[in-house]
C-alpha cells in the first residue's frame, strides 16, 4: 500500500536531540522572514570580502544543519546516524562559483573521492556532481548558444567531457549511481548532450548515470519522453532524477531582462502537472530506466507511492530511489525509509568558506517556497511538544 500522510514526527526527528531540534527550530524561525535571509546574506558577503573571521557563526547553526562537515571523512558520522535510520548518502561537494582551471581540477579530483567512497558501500549508493563545478560557466554559455569557440575553448572544453567521462567511469567501476545535476537554462544543453553521451556509453547493461529534468521548465516533460524513447529504441537504459527546479526567479529575470520567452512553466499547477506526469511516465517506462524522485514536496511522494502501488512495484525496487536535502523534509525522508522505500539525502560538505553560497542558497529556497518553513517549523515544533508530553507521562 502505499503511504497517506508523513505526520509521524516521532520516526521522522528521532535522529535528533532534543538540543538539535530546539536549534533547529530556532534556525526555521529566523529563515521564515525573507528580510532576514536577506540582511543575513549581505553581512556574509561583507564579512567574506573583509576576511573576518565568521566561521565560528556558521559552523554551529547553518552549516550544522545542512552540511555534513568540511570532508569525506567528517561526513561519517551524519552517514552513519542516516544509515542507522535506513536512509543513504549522496555525497555533494558543494563549493561553488569558482572559476580557474586548478579549481575545476581540484573539484575534479574531490568529485572522483565521492564515487570512490560509494563505491561497495551500500549506505551511499550515490555521488553527485554539477558539470559547472568543473567548468567555467562562460564556456558552457557559449556552447549552449551556438557561438563558435577558440581553438583553446575547444581544448577546454574536451578536458570537460573527460573529465565527466572519467567521473562516470570511476562510478561505473565502482558499481555505484552517479547524478548529473541540472543548472540554469542557459548553459544546460551542452550539460544534456553530455549526460545523454555517458548515459549511452555507460547505462547498457544496468543504470550508471542519472541525468536530471527540472520540470518546472515547461519543456523538460517532453524531453523525458523523447530521451525514454530513445532509450527504448537504441538498448540503454536511462537514468532520470526529476525535480521541481532550483533557479525560478533566475530563469524568470533573465528572460524578462533579455526578451526572449520564459522556459519556466506558467504556474504551479502547471509544474504540479509536469512533475506528476513525470512520474506516471517513469513508472510505466521503468523496463528501460531507473528513477530518483528529488522532491521536498508531500503529495508528489505520495503519489509515486500510490503509483508504485497501482503497478505491483515493490517499494525497495532498486530502480525507484527517493531523495532529499539534508536538513530538509526529514518527514518525508524518515517516514519513506521506515516503510520500507528506498530513500537517500544529499549530505553536501566542503571548507565552510566555500560552502557559503550553498548555504546562503539553502535559506533563500526555504524562504522562497511557500509553505516549506512553515511546514517544516510546525513539524518541529509538534515534536517538541509530543516529547514535552511523553516525558511528563513517563515522569
Amino acid at each position: 500500500m502505499e503511504l497517506e500522510a508523513f505526520d509521524n514526527t516521532e520516526v521522522a526527528f528521532r535522529h535528533k536531540s532534543d538540543r538539535a531540534l530546539a536549534k533547529a527550530e530556532w534556525m526555521f524561525k529566523l529563515i521564515a522572514y525573507a528580510w532576514m535571509v536577506s540582511l543575513g546574506k549581505r553581512l556574509v558577503d561583507l564579512a567574506l570580502w573583509l576576511r573576518l573571521p565568521i566561521h565560528w557563526a556558521l559552523r554551529w547553526n547553518v552549516f550544522e544543519h545542512f552540511c555534513g562537515g568540511e570532508t569525506i571523512e567528517a561526513c561519517q558520522v551524519t552517514t552513519r546516524a542516516l544509515e542507522a535510520r535506513g536512509v543513504g548518502t549522496i555525497l555533494d561537494f558543494s563549493v561553488e562559483g569558482k572559476e580557474s582551471d586548478a579549481d575545476f581540477e581540484r573539484s575534479f579530483a574531490e568529485i572522483l573521492e565521492t564515487a570512490d567512497a560509494a563505491a561497495g558501500n551500500a549506505h551511499i549508493p550515490f555521488c553527485v556532481f554539477k558539470v559547472s563545478g568543473i567548468a567555467r560557466h562562460a564556456l558552457l554559455q557559449k556552447v549552449s548558444e551556438g557561438e563558435p569557440l577558440s581553438g583553446a575553448e575547444e581544448a577546454e572544453f574536451e578536458t570537460v567531457r573527460q573529465r565527466v567521462d572519467a567521473i562516470c567511469k570511476r562510478a561505473a567501476d565502482g558499481g555505484t549511481y552517479v547524478l548529473i545535476d541540472a543548472e540554469e537554462s542557459w548553459i544546460q544543453e551542452p550539460i544534456d548532450e553530455i549526460a545523454l553521451a555517458m548515459i549511452r556509453a555507460y547505462n547498457r547493461e544496468r543504470v550508471v548515470v542519472f541525468n536530471t529534468y527540472q520540470l518546472y521548465r515547461h519543456d523538460r516533460l517532453k524531453a523525458l519522453e523523447a530521451d525514454l524513447d530513445s532509450a527504448r529504441d537504441e538498448g540503454f537504459h536511462l537514468g532520470a532524477k526529476l525535480v521541481r527546479g532550483a533557479y525560478m526567479e533566475k530563469e524568470r529575470e533573465r528572460a524578462e531582462e533579455k526578451g526572449y520567452p520564459s522556459p519556466i512553466c506558467a504556474d504551479k499547477a502547471a509544474t504540479d502537472h509536469d512533475f506528476d506526469a513525470a512520474l506516471a511516465l517513469c513508472v510505466q517506462r521503468l523496463d528501460h530506466m531507473a528513477v530518483c524522485v528529488g522532491t521536498h514536496n508531500e503529495r508528489s511522494s505520495i503519489r509515486m507511492t500510490a503509483l508504485m502501488a497501482e503497478h505491483g512495484i515493490d517499494k525497495s525496487d532498486p530502480r525507484v530511489y527517493f531523495a532529499q536535502l539534508l536538513g530538509m523534509s526529514d518527514h518525508i525522508s524518515f517516514n519513506l525509509a521506515a516503510n520500507g522505500y528506498n530513500v537517500a539525502k544529499y549530505v553536501p560538505y566542503g571548507p565552510l568558506r566555500e560552502v557559503v553560497p550553498y548555504l546562503i542558497r539553502r535559506a533563500e529556497e526555504n524562504t522562497s517556497v511557500a509553505g516549506q518553513t512553515g511546514r517544516e517549523l510546525q513539524l518541529i515544533q509538534t515534536e517538541r511538544a509530543r516529547r514535552t508530553t511523553a516525558n511528563k507521562t513517563s515522569a
